[in-house]
């Protein structure tokens, strides 16, 4: 499985360290939040707010520089819009490792 890392911040900032800090602060504090969300809606099969949920957590996994898992999340959200579970195990590992990662990068 792909890891989380910096590498598309750090390209972004060009080098400004308070930049960089400032978005993974918003990664940090919004990420839970979004996870829960999409945890809510998948269990009680709301598969459009789960979808919308997906979205915006699609984001962070870009920015996180994971590409493979970026895909998975693409294809994922189509499915939960045809209220499909296909590739849920899937990206709910995704969500587990982002999350590992930022409890780990405190």
């Amino acid at each position: 499985m792909e890891e989380p890392n910096l590498s598309f911040i750090n390209k972004l900032s060009n080098g400004d360290k308070v930049f960089e800090e400032k978005i993974f602060a918003v990664i940090r504090r919004e990420f839970p939040e979004e996870k829960e969300k999409y945890i809510l809606s998948i269990k009680s099969k709301k598969y459009n707010k789960a979808a919308e949920d997906v979205h915006k957590l699609k984001h962070k996994i870009s920015i996180l520089g994971l590409k493979t898992s970026y895909d998975t999340a693409e294809k994922y959200e189509d499915n939960l819009k045809n209220e499909s579970e296909i590739l849920r195990e899937e990206f709910e590992s995704i969500l587990e490792n982002i999350t590992r990662y930022l409890e780990s990068t405190l």
